[in-house]
């Protein structure tokens, strides 16, 4: 266990940059992962689709299913009396997925001691992704991961 704390270092610019860097890189290898739908108990539906990276949820989009569109983040989309055809969900989302690029900036998540780099589709920004605090490696949601386990399973 370390006695020091990082996030009480100078975070710089570079940093920050290598971690848009390092999610750069990866975006092209991003897919979207299989959706999760989810019945409120007042008959409300939700959709999210996980957006994977080797294997591992990087973080989840919402999806609405009456636009047909990502809801932005922080804006899950909650509707009643729709069908949502699975396919469909796919179809759509793994357009979006190759319309997603890389904001130019990051946050620092001190509690967390890493970079987090948004994601936008248009004009929305539908995601954040998790980098190490040097900026080298993607940090995977590692509850979303099992949540999408359990659900092809």
């Amino acid at each position: 266990m370390r006695s020091w704390r990082r996030g009480a270092q100078q975070l710089s610019e570079e940093l920050a940059r290598r971690a848009i860097e390092a999610v750069k890189a990866a975006l092209p290898y991003v897919v979207a992962g299989p959706p999760l739908i989810h019945r409120g108990p007042a008959g409300e539906l939700h959709v999210d689709v996980p957006l994977m990276y080797h294997g591992f949820a990087l973080d989840r989009i919402h999806c609405d299913p009456v636009a047909k569109t990502p809801s932005p983040k922080g804006r899950p989309a909650h509707v009643y009396g729709v069908e949502v055809r699975r396919e469909e969900v796919v179809e759509v989302m793994q357009r979006v997925v190759r319309e997603l690029r890389v904001v130019e900036a990051a946050e620092f998540r001190d509690p967390e001691d890493a970079w987090m780099v948004p994601l936008a589709w248009r004009l929305y920004i539908v995601a954040h992704v998790k980098v190490s605090y040097e900026g080298s490696e993607l940090v995977p949601d590692y509850g979303l991961t099992e949540e999408v386990r359990r659900y092809v399973a």
